[in-house]
């Protein structure tokens, strides 16, 4: 590669989308500063400019600044090669942990702490299959069908914080989940066939967990209590709850028990109109066999 093709790669990951800090994230902002700060430190303390760390961990010294000053979210490999450069015995690639963190969106951080924390969950999404069900092809096929488009980096981003929400999946003991999925949901062929075929065995996987109850709302239904938007419910070990729901709430959360009460209404109508679990696995098989 020629040194203008070098330089022009390095500014274009020192101006990839996708690594900024939320200014609206406090802890964020407050981790990679920190961080940032941690490098500034080691590289002075070690004698180099940061053209010339820059150069030895094979990015530019614009990044290099953006990183240090807390104005950018250095990427894993970019801590690992400066923990190797810096000598620093694996104190810079340790904060990998927390950076990992920081580059799942807010809103994503903040539900994951809840379903973190919930002991049983009621969700209905009537567009796409539910973030918690979904693979990382799935996920990533629907982000790159956003408009206007995402960059690759936004969109292994939203990926990278879906697939790390079914960490729920592991817990012990095991919250109570319920899912309910429409019908022409898992008809589309989104992403493509093999996409789709995998999609639909991962649900059948899933469906097998004991603390895991998948239903099917046909099409043919002449009733739908869910025309009003996707519900969620989440629901804790003190007793309280919080739920939300475009068509209820507006998408935001609440907890006041008037609209939950209207949310686990409509949910159980919903789940009273599907197909039971034991039908819904038979379902999903024969979709399966068509796909």
């Amino acid at each position: 590669m020629s040194v203008d093709g070098e330089a022009v790669r390095l500014r274009g990951e020192a101006d990839e989308p996708g690594w900024e800090v939320d200014p609206d994230d406090d802890w964020g902002v407050a981790v990679v500063a920190t961080v940032g700060r941690q490098l500034k430190l080691r590289r002075e303390a070690a004698g180099l400019r940061a053209a010339d760390f820059g150069t030895a961990v094979g990015y530019g010294e614009d990044l290099v600044y953006k990183i240090e000053s807390g104005r950018r979210i250095p990427r894993p490999e970019y801590l690992d090669k400066a923990d190797e450069v810096l000598g620093a015995g694996g104190l810079l690639s340790a904060m990998k942990e927390d950076v990992k963190r920081v580059r799942y969106p807010k809103k994503v951080r903040d539900l994951a702490k809840m379903e973190a924390k919930a002991v049983e969950l009621q969700l209905y999404d009537p567009l796409n299959v539910h973030g918690l069900l979904q693979t990382p092809e799935y996920a990533g096929a629907l982000f790159r069908m956003r408009r206007p488009a995402y960059a690759e980096e936004e969109v292994e981003r939203g990926v990278a914080a879906r697939v790390a929400r079914k960490a729920i999946f592991d817990r012990d003991p095991a919250p109570e989940l319920s899912f309910l999925l429409d019908e022409w949901t898992l008809r589309r062929r989104l992403g493509g066939a093999t996409v789709v075929r995998r999609q639909l065995e991962h649900l059948l996987t899933v469906a097998q967990l004991r603390n895991v109850e998948i239903q099917v709302m046909p099409m043919d239904r002449e009733e739908h209590a869910g025309v009003d938007g996707g519900i969620e419910v989440l629901k804790f070990e003190d007793g309280t709850a919080v739920g939300r729901s475009p068509g209820v709430t507006n998408g935001r959360p609440v907890t006041e028990p008037r609209l939950l009460r209207i949310l686990e209404l409509r949910y159980g109508i919903i789940r009273a109109q599907a197909l039971t679990p034991r039908e819904s696995a038979a379902f999903i098989e024969q979709l399966l066999g068509e796909a």
